[in-house]
């Protein structure tokens, strides 16, 4: 029988301290080196299964989906347009007039609704009893409503929706509460809060507010000119929504801008809201985000060539003028080259000017006009800074020259005092690169082959007196910035102020904010925006203390004076000469309140005093200049019986909505 040697327990085994890994261990590792290398293959093999049996695994679905969503967004391809048909309509629109309308044909009409306005008579005569609640309220009442309205939405995009629905169901109540409102509610209505809107208008559109006039259809244009519901209109803005304020491309929803334009120019000048037109061109867009968006309401593809861009703006203005003569066209927010191209090619033959360039120049400049009589620097020393090459830039700056060479300096000499600053520096001739057609006139030759990057070399090496921003960058003018133009100024003598102005729309594309340039030159600044700002105050001790009044630059203080004076003139061109006379005029529309504040433009409160005078004042320089078409006559009246006259002229001719 065998024997077997007794069974020992591991608690009777002494394992020995050793530096070699004993035999069992090494057996244990391969065997788990082995088992890991066979889970590895079976992981491997059962990938490869799956893969085989699933195909898609490794296929980026989602790049496939936004492939074939954006090809079913594009509808337009593979087409190639080279000529382009006609709409043929088989009616003309016939509609009712204000006396033959009844019931909603009036309450319908914006133009013709009162609301709560209607007296007991008219009520009766015009089948509205039962249609409006049994009350009558007159304008303040409504516009206290209005207001209560307003204050209690939660957004500057609600309150503009607000407003919007209410100017497309009772004009007269629209306008009386933003002409009696206007601080709090031009802001709404125009800049900053439309820059907003614009970015959202496919998505916040309910209504059309404007002419849509695509390029698909530039053949016809009369047509639809035609179509617009209110007879002979006095003035159209239109854009192509290629440059928006400073948010780029929007393509069609640039459209907000005409319609708040043309809004101020009731608001602001009296112009009837039934004698303005907006029109939006679209010839399509760069901007991807609205290419990529579902709801996008423009022609969703790139905008061709500028030549055949060129060739519809020439259609468009040929079939305006033929449609609407006595309209005058302005031109709002179209990309820089074509801005000064389109103002080079028809200012002499259509009556138009362009706000961007020349509503901008001349805001500025008369806002410029107060700031060097209290800046304490004399004319001779003046020297400015411009960061900003863009059409208002350009525009701005050349104003600015008119103004010197007023004052009996030579074209040269008033160039001389200006340096302008783009993404690359310091424009000069000499800089390497490819100067865009309307900076040139600018280019510096005098800078010794110098090149200055930065706003802070220029401001270093030119040691201006004013700094303008037009840059539509939030922020560009920093505090080293700012100190160091103080510096400069203080470097000429006690007393003097520098003159800083910031120009960019909206706000969030500010070049500086109020409280900043206050702060940060210690409170002597001369300063003037593009958007609002509100006062600010420093306390100086327990019991005092120093508020400072901002200046809001706004072109609403020139472009409504403009655009009523060149219709009341009947003026066949807008001339450069209107377009400075409005600066000027704006630098002497102040009262004796607004100087005393230090102001350089009148309180908003006052933007249709300002309008007046503006008017009166374009008006003349059309007679001076030859293209105002009004019977001689009349001129001979005014000029006998001098501005009361002319002005009782204007005020009779303005819209004035008394509900």
């Amino acid at each position: 029988m065998a024997s077997y040697p007794p069974s020992t327990s591991s608690s009777d085994i002494s394992t020995p301290r050793s530096t070699s890994p004993s035999t069992s261990s090494v057996a244990s590792a391969r065997s788990s080196q082995s088992s890991i290398s066979t889970s590895k293959r079976m992981s491997i093999s059962s990938s490869r299964r799956i893969s085989a049996a699933n195909p898609m695994s490794s296929v980026d679905i989602a790049a496939i989906e936004e492939a074939m969503r954006m090809a079913n967004l594009d509808t337009l391809r593979g087409y190639q347009q080279k000529t382009y048909g006609e709409v043929k309509q088989f009616a003309e629109t016939q509609y009712l007039t204000q006396n033959q309308a009844l019931g909603y044909q009036v309450i319908n009409e914006p133009m013709w609704n009162k609301g709560l306005s209607f007296t007991p008579e008219q009520r009766i005569a015009k089948n509205l009893t039962g249609l409006i609640p049994h009350v009558m309220e007159d304008s303040s009442k409504q516009c206290e409503r209005a207001l209560k309205m307003i204050r209690t939405r939660q957004t500057n995009i609600d309150r503009y929706l607000y407003l919007s629905s209410l100017k497309y169901q009772n004009a007269d109540l629209f306008y009386r509460l933003l002409i009696d409102n206007a601080k709090e509610l031009m802001p709404l209505v125009y800049t900053p809060t439309i820059g907003d809107v614009c970015l959202q208008y496919s998505t916040l559109y309910t209504r059309p507010e404007a002419l849509y006039i695509s390029i698909k259809q530039r053949k016809s244009i009369k047509t639809i000119l035609k179509n617009w519901p209110y007879p002979n209109p006095e003035i159209c803005v239109v854009t192509d929504g290629s440059r928006i304020l400073g948010l780029g491309d929007l393509g069609v929803n640039g459209v907000g801008i005409p319609i708040g334009k043309l809004a101020l120019y009731t608001a602001a000048a009296g112009i009837h809201p039934d004698k303005t037109l907006p029109i939006v061109l679209d010839c399509g867009t760069a901007n991807e985000t609205n290419l990529k968006d579902p709801l996008y309401l423009g022609m969703r593809s790139k905008r061709p060539s500028v030549a055949e861009q060129q060739e519809f703006m020439d259609e468009f203005m040929t079939a305006a003028a033929e449609v609407f003569p006595e309209m005058v066209v302005q031109f709002e927010d179209f990309e820089s080259e074509k801005a000064f191209n389109y103002l080079d090619r028809y200012r002499s033959k259509y009556k138009c000017f362009n706000d961007d360039i020349q509503g901008t120049g001349a805001v500025v400049l008369g806002g410029y006009i107060g700031a060097v009589n209290l800046s304490g620097v004399p004319l001779e020393e003046q020297r400015l800074v411009f960061m900003g090459a863009g059409s208002a830039g350009v525009g701005v700056a050349k104003q600015l020259v008119e103004y010197y060479t007023k004052r009996g300096l030579s074209e040269q000499a008033a160039r001389d005092k200006f340096w302008l600053v783009d993404t690359k520096g310091l424009v000069t001739k000499d800089r390497g690169d490819k100067l865009a057609e309307h900076k040139k006139y600018f280019a510096r030759g005098d800078n010794n082959g110098l090149q200055f990057k930065t706003l802070e070399e220029v401001i270093e090496y030119v040691k201006p007196t004013a700094l303008v921003g037009l840059t539509a960058t939030f922020g560009v003018f920093t505090e080293s910035v700012v100190r160091a133009l103080k510096a400069s100024v203080d470097a000429g003598g006690l007393g003097r102020r520098p003159i800083l102005f910031p120009l960019s729309n909206p706000l969030t594309k500010a070049e500086c904010t109020f409280e900043q340039a206050v702060t940060w030159t210690d409170g002597t600044v001369i300063f003037a925006s593009g958007s609002p700002f509100s006062q600010f105050t420093i306390k100086l001790g327990s019991d005092q203390a120093i508020t400072y009044h901002p200046n809001q630059g706004n072109n609403v203080y020139v472009f409504p004076g403009i655009g009523l004076g060149a219709i009341l003139a009947k003026a066949t061109r807008v001339t450069d000469n209107m377009i400075y006379t409005s600066a000027a005029a704006l630098a002497g529309s102040l009262n004796a309140e607004e100087v005393h504040k230090g102001l350089i433009y009148p309180r908003i409160e006052r933007v249709r005093d300002a309008s007046v005078i503006v008017a009166r004042e374009v008006m003349k320089a059309a007679r001076r200049d030859g293209v105002s078409a009004l019977p001689e006559e009349q001129w001979l009246t005014w000029e006998e019986w001098g501005d009361p006259a002319l002005d009782k002229y204007i005020k009779e001719h303005i819209y004035d909505p008394a509900l």
